[in-house]
């Protein structure tokens, strides 16, 4: 019993000295700011909704000129397996610079897809988290930069349906 009381009062003594280091703890940096991811998240949410098309169109609009498939996994993934004519920009290389020397033009059709979008959930497709899937963070960070032509596969397909144009690594 007196090792509890022991604990809980140095616990007492130590509960102010952790709030003071909170509150010396600087402000959001200037070069991070969380309420305009979310005010940007919440502007792209209805405009993604419009944006999600099936595989079909998917493929259709990959013919098309002007059109990019943009496949944001990591090198590693993307070398295991894509679909084939996508160029691979890592989500974590994502500046305006990377970006403008991978898809040229603002106004270019960009075409993402992500692991999610297989039913596979095998190499190099392995499901991630649903809320924390890269095409969320794709779409967003590309509207962010400043491109709109921007449409995702909005289904779950088998990569090895001939359909889906898988090229294995």
């Amino acid at each position: 019993m007196r090792a509890l009381v022991a604990a809980l009062t140095l616990a007492l003594l130590a509960a102010p000295l952790a709030v003071a280091q909170v509150k010396d703890r600087p402000a959001a940096s200037a070069q991070i700011n969380y309420q305009g991811f979310r005010s940007l998240a919440g502007e792209v949410e209805a405009y993604r909704a419009g944006r999600l098309i099936s595989l079909a169109e998917f493929q259709r609009m990959a013919r098309e000129p002007n059109t990019i498939i943009l496949d944001a996994r990591s090198a590693d993934a993307f070398q295991a397996g894509h679909i084939d004519g996508a160029i691979n920009l890592p989500f974590t290389d994502f500046t305006d610079q990377s970006l403008a020397a991978a898809l040229r033009n603002p106004n270019v059709r960009i075409l993402i897809y992500c692991n999610n979008n297989f039913s596979n959930n095998a190499q190099p497709v392995v499901l991630k988290r649903i809320e924390l899937a890269l095409n969320i963070q794709t779409f967003i960070n590309l509207y962010g930069y400043g491109y709109r032509n921007v449409y995702e596969l909005g289904e779950v397909v088998d990569f090895n349906d001939a359909e889906v144009g898988w090229v294995r690594g």
